[in-house]
């Protein structure tokens, strides 16, 4: 790397898939040339792109084959990775304060430190927000990084080895799976779901019957499942769910998660050993006392249509943390992965004339339509702008490719296009040698 000495320093916090892409644009121009001192901060040590999480959980896909180490990622790129929480931000002095970072048996790894800025890009992403529904955050498993994917994933494959090793036969509700919240991650889990725990059983547990023992319940507070997305998409993804047999329970609101099931509104009780929560979002509970910036009632860091936070020009924020304006719609920027890929994007075009002296531009948000893959069976979905500015819906095989597109989308801005190309086809080789599911 260049010498950067007095470079302008950028400081992005988080490394999801908005933040990775931004320092990696930014690494490979400002930082490679010594323009600018960029630096990363985030407390995980790999990057898994976040729509993945629910395959991860289910079992169909294996985390070691699409992580990416950060580390690496910096030295590839012409950046600083910097591991850590943030836990502080003095304005004034423009500079953000890490926590120390401890390994498992309590030794620091790291220690609390200080990372001055000239412009910090917030991009810390979304928490699952259970409402303070009683027994959620004790009994339920939030799907917001690997590690709890592949924890719900251990759990399902112990619960079934365990029903078909006890001398009696499998209790009511012991292999019963609730997912509390039918957005994207919680449909398309239920879906995967429904394949790869049959494809468990498949290994010899000869003991269960899929059909008798093992129950997916996909419970939803709105009047329909994915209730952000156009109502088309809802009833062909609901009538797809239907002809699996994943049980659909719209209109249902949860009052309490206990360790043997769900207790909903009205007193009806639900017996699952398994409860996965995917019913809401908000910004880490630190945004809400970070420097005296604006939030949300959910955290979010309010931002104006340059990105910029609205108490502080050289703080950006961007991704699912922040509350960015849409005009010409009541309701601000979505938390979609097209989302975060354009604002980063823009971000970077942002940071480019900031160092020119140049004004800044407002964000436009483009909405490319919406696709919901329910793994091998189907994927379904809209397409924005195909027949004069109106919405296609497509299904099908061409559906599952658009929807795949857009994790290769994601792995070219981190890898550029002819490695992306390589990595598939390694990808798809190595697919052919492992089970279907992961047992382990």
């Amino acid at each position: 790397m260049s010498d950067t000495s007095g470079a302008h320093r950028i400081v992005v916090v988080g490394g999801g898939a908005a933040g990775l892409e931004l320092v990696t644009r930014l690494g490979n121009t400002l930082g490679r040339s010594g323009r600018a001192h960029v630096t990363l901060v985030e407390r995980a040590r790999t990057h898994l792109w976040k729509p993945l999480l629910h395959a991860v959980a289910a079992g169909s896909m294996d985390r070691g084959q699409h992580e990416l180490n950060y580390l690496a990622q910096a030295h590839w790129h012409h950046f600083t990775y910097r591991f850590g929480a943030m836990d502080g931000l003095d304005r004034e002095a423009r500079v953000i304060h890490l926590a120390a970072t401890l390994d498992d048996e309590g030794r620091e790894i790291t220690p609390p430190m200080a990372v001055p800025y000239d412009t910090l890009v917030i991009a810390v992403g979304s928490v699952t927000n259970d409402f303070g529904t009683p027994g959620a955050a004790e009994f339920a498993i939030p799907l917001e990084t690997p590690d709890q994917a592949v924890r719900f994933n251990r759990r399902l494959v112990n619960a079934c080895l365990r029903a078909n090793s006890q001398p009696e036969p499998v209790r009511p509700g012991q292999l019963h799976i609730a997912i509390i919240g039918a957005g994207a991650t919680g449909t398309e889990l239920a879906a995967e779901l429904h394949r790869t725990v049959r494809a468990v059983v498949a290994y010899g547990l000869d003991r269960i019957d899929p059909a008798r023992d093992i129950r997916i319940v996909l419970v939803e507070a709105a009047p329909r499942i994915l209730p952000a997305l156009p109502e088309r998409i809802s009833d062909a993804t609901r009538t797809l769910l239907d002809d699996m047999g994943v049980e659909v329970r719209a209109g249902t609101r949860v009052e309490e998660v206990r360790e043997d099931g769900v207790r909903f509104a009205g007193g009806e009780f639900l017996s699952a050993q398994l409860v996965v929560w995917s019913a809401g979002v908000k910004g880490p509970d630190f945004l809400k006392d970070l420097g005296g910036l604006e939030t949300n009632r959910i955290n979010q860091l309010v931002v104006e249509e340059t990105l910029q936070t609205t108490r502080d020009a050289n703080i950006f924020a961007m991704g699912d943390c922040a509350s960015c304006p849409r005009p010409g719609h009541p309701a601000p920027v979505p938390p979609r992965a097209q989302a975060a890929h354009q604002q980063a994007s823009h971000m970077y075009n942002q940071i480019v004339a900031r160092l020119d002296g140049k004004p800044l531009t407002p964000f436009v948000y483009r909405d490319f339509g919406s696709l919901v893959s329910l793994g091998k069976y189907s994927t379904v979905g809209s397409l924005m702008g195909f027949v004069v500015g109106k919405s296609m819906f497509i299904e099908g095989m061409f559906a599952r490719m658009m929807y795949r597109s857009l994790y290769k989308m994601h792995q070219s801005a981190l890898h550029g296009h002819v490695p992306t190309v390589w990595r598939t086809i390694a990808g798809l080789l190595s697919q052919r040698a492992e089970p279907g599911v992961k047992l382990h």
